[in-house]
């Protein structure tokens, strides 16, 4: 029989609300139930957590995800993007989703094959292509001179490389090319996303109308929201159709602004991402973001020349815990979007995302402080909680 483990007397953040005193039963790599109260059934010697005074939630899952642990998703090996993901794990992101950045062609469709084996075996949950089909006045930490428009026939090159494992493409799809991209995109079941854009509010309801259905991290990298000439920002977030990412680290929004996206995207269509480079879970020094230097000061990342923020140092525990006790958004809606949204942007919402029965046990134990005391990934736990 499958080890059984029973966690009881938590917090549990559930798809219908938040259950006081409930317990979480896991069998193998799969919960088995959720209940009030205590566990229907006695669990073997030693199976049972006492989480009294905590928080159960579902695993976290991050969509943007650059590299972290001193380490890079988007140019490193395959055991610098395992050494990453464990770094995650750590911080209680269950799924990842590893992103490029901009680069040269032949090298970036090389470098998804890579990234494809470790989806295979189930050690991402596959690939994001951020760049090089961006707009070289919203490049961001991106190197101008490897932008290129968004020629369908690249476009598709990137998606044969990654081998079924493409699960997100960031374009600027106002550019030459951008609209017959996001269709082709489509067709192949990649989702298209909207940012390092230059594009006019017309612009990208035209990108949504075409399928794109993502906000590469809102307000970043694309133009103010303005009274005469509102952009993307408004586009995006009046359109029910498209999920918004958000990077909640103190530095790339203001707590008015992830309000405001908030209020008008609703708690069912935000994601919150990290956008980590290799300093996540880490420290400050100096980093290589593809082929620009950046160096990480107070935990914020900018490149050497310029001084564009360059990514970030966040992990979604951070995030998570930002998100209750500075901005006072509620636990629940802090959970729909760390776990639930992305999960079911990724289609894996089947599997992961909420503590439900027949889903992973991907679990997330926070203390009252919402500090991170412990992290489980398919019924093991990567961080284990030391409990008084």
């Amino acid at each position: 029989m499958a080890p059984t483990k029973v966690l009881t007397g938590a917090r549990v953040v559930l798809p219908t609300g938040t259950v006081d005193g409930a317990s979480v039963t896991v069998e193998g790599t799969r919960i088995a139930a959720t209940a009030p109260g205590a566990s229907p059934s006695p669990s073997p010697e030693g199976g049972t957590v006492d989480l009294t005074g905590h928080w159960v939630v579902p695993g976290f899952v991050d969509i943007h995800n650059h590299g972290g642990g001193g380490v890079s998703f988007a140019g490193g090996t395959a055991e610098d993007v395992l050494q990453g993901v464990r770094t995650h794990l750590h911080h209680g992101t269950t799924t990842v989703v590893a992103s490029a950045v901009t680069g040269d062609l032949d090298f970036l469709a090389r470098h998804a094959g890579m990234l494809a084996e470790l989806a295979q075996q189930g050690d991402i949950a596959g690939i994001h292509f951020e760049g090089p089909f961006i707009s070289p006045c919203r490049k961001g930490a991106h190197d101008e001179t490897l932008l290129r428009d968004p020629d369908p026939a690249e476009v598709r090159k990137l998606i044969d490389a990654a081998h079924g494992h493409a699960r997100m493409m960031t374009l600027a799809t106002e550019l030459p090319g951008g609209l017959d991209s996001v269709r082709l995109l489509v067709e192949h079941g990649v989702i298209a996303a909207v940012g390092h854009t230059d594009a006019t509010y017309e612009q990208t309801v035209a990108a949504v109308d075409a399928g794109a259905r993502v906000a590469t991290h809102l307000f970043n990298a694309m133009p103010p929201l303005g009274h005469r000439a509102p952009g993307p920002i408004a586009a995006l977030l009046e359109d029910e159709r498209v999920t918004v990412e958000l990077i909640n680290d103190g530095t790339h929004l203001h707590p008015a602004a992830l309000q405001f996206a908030f209020h008008h995207a609703g708690r069912d269509r935000v994601a919150f991402i990290t956008d980590a480079m290799d300093a996540a879970g880490f420290g400050d020094g100096r980093y290589m973001l593809g082929p620009l230097e950046v160096e990480v000061a107070d935990g914020v990342a900018r490149l050497v020349e310029g001084g564009s923020i360059a990514g970030s140092t966040l992990t979604l525990d951070r995030a998570f815990k930002r998100a209750v006790t500075v901005d006072g958004l509620p636990v629940e809606d802090v959970v729909a979007a760390v776990s639930a949204n992305p999960a079911r942007l990724l289609g894996l919402d089947d599997r992961i995302g909420s503590l439900e029965p027949g889903k992973d046990a991907d679990l997330v134990v926070l203390d009252n402080a919402f500090e991170l005391v412990g992290v489980m990934r398919k019924g093991e736990w990567a961080v284990a909680p030391q409990l008084a």
